[in-house]
């Protein structure tokens, strides 16, 4: 699957590392709303060209994720600050 990597020289390599590490930066500091996004341009840096259709949950098991990913959140970074503000489109 990665045979793309074998024959890149040092300077496509680490091109290829920094613009992957700039992906993960962006994908990590998303905040507030934006922690619950698709993010399609983040798989698009990956050689195989394909464009997936995720799963998609009903509604009630949906949210109940979104719960259940949000409780995890307070477990997981308990002092992180907290933002009331509404999702606006």
């Amino acid at each position: 699957m990665d045979e793309d990597l074998s024959r890149m020289t040092r300077e496509e390599l680490l091109a290829e590392v920094r613009t992957l590490r700039q992906a993960i930066r962006e994908h990590r500091d998303c905040s507030g709303h934006d922690l619950c996004w698709h993010h399609p341009a983040l798989w698009s840096l990956l050689p195989e060209q394909t464009d997936p259709v995720p799963v998609v949950p009903e509604w009630p098991a949906f949210m109940r994720g979104c719960i259940k990913y949000r409780q995890s959140l307070d477990e997981q970074a308990p002092d992180a600050p907290r933002s009331d503000e509404p999702y606006q489109e």
